[in-house]
């Protein structure tokens, strides 16, 4: 059994540039079949409710896609255009603030500030510049990985459409005196996944609504780019919470001229970590799945050191068959004569 799991993790990083693809596929698709499947109780063919699914889908990432990819070059030119501006509210407020909160003098250079920002502009077009000559040199390359992307939505529209005969052929391959406690854990391993990932799902859309009134409310104007950023990104613990403050401070200090306001954008933040953490989480997920946000970190950052990308897109599902085989040890342990013996 050993020597079967390790030949597997060995032949899994072997192929782990042509998996991913299928991987991306599979995950996705076991996320959205229980939209096919409620287009399939209302009579809607499984060809048909699988197009529907993955129309809509497309259609959210794209506007998505559309939303966030101009707001951080927006956001980093508009730093440098009003770095003047920038610079003497970092030299005339803030450096006297923080020197009173710290009592030591602190000097904030606005302008070796403003030309280090300068440099880097100017770095990014000049390597958005230099990739085109090798991209034209590199065509097979970009037509693989091109080929690569417009595969995942066929494989997924496959995995949608024959999803249950797929799980009923992976069954009917088990050995049949272990048929019955595999399947059993099976479905223990599917509801653990899809109540995490499900319910994940739900907590990034309250929290992308969340972030993007409140943020609105308190005037920051690239709101509704930042608020849906940081709710996509709570899935992974802390550094959704973490980036959507570095934007949102970044956007503060374009648009604000005193701290004040950028004090409100960080309150935002900070109610919205303790309303995810207590109440969002809790409510929508669940304590009863067992997958605490620690877990969930070390898993995706442990796999993706082994696997990279597709150590990453494995992590929560391997997560998920580890936690329950820990529960079935830990049942068979307390139910053990060992254990109840005096």
């Amino acid at each position: 059994m050993g020597l079967a799991v390790v030949s597997g993790l060995a032949l899994l990083w072997l192929l782990r540039s042509v998996l991913t693809p299928f991987l991306v596929a599979a995950i996705l698709a076991y996320i959205l079949y229980p939209w096919v499947e409620a287009l399939t109780r209302r009579k809607v063919p499984p060809t048909a409710a699988s197009l529907l699914v993955l129309s809509v889908v497309g259609i959210i990432f794209l506007v998505l896609l559309m939303l966030i990819i101009p707001l951080f070059y927006r956001q980093f030119a508009a730093l440098i255009e009003r770095m003047p501006a920038l610079t003497a509210w970092l030299e005339t407020q803030v450096a006297p603030t923080l020197s009173a909160w710290f009592g030591t003098e602190i000097t904030l250079d606005g302008s070796r500030l403003q030309a280090l920002l300068s440099g880097n502009l100017g770095k990014i077009n000049q390597l958005l510049l230099s990739l085109l000559p090798s991209l034209r040199s590199s065509t097979l390359s970009v037509m693989g990985t091109l080929a690569n992307l417009a595969l995942i939505p066929l494989v997924m529209f496959y995995f949608l459409r024959d999803w249950p005969r797929l799980t009923h052929s992976a069954e009917n391959m088990l050995p049949r005196r272990f048929a019955a406690r595999t399947s059993g854990l099976a479905r223990e391993i599917d509801r653990v996944l899809g109540e995490f990932l499900r319910g994940q799902l739900s907590v990034m859309l309250v929290m992308s609504i969340y972030y993007s009134l409140v943020l609105k409310l308190v005037g920051l104007q690239f709101a509704f780019s930042v608020g849906i950023i940081t709710g996509l990104l709570v899935f992974i613990p802390y550094v959704g919470m973490a980036t959507g403050l570095l934007l949102a401070t970044m956007a503060g200090m374009l648009q604000f001229d005193s701290m004040a306001p950028l004090l409100m954008v960080w309150l935002v933040f900070a109610i919205g970590q303790a309303l995810e953490g207590f109440v969002v989480t809790p409510w929508l997920v669940g304590d009863r799945i067992g997958l605490h946000p620690v877990a969930v970190l070390f898993a995706l950052m442990a796999f993706g050191q082994l696997f990279g990308f597709t150590g990453v897109l494995l992590a929560l599902p391997l997560a998920a068959c580890l936690l329950v085989a820990l529960r079935e040890a830990r049942t068979r342990y307390l139910n053990s004569a060992f254990y109840q013996q005096n």
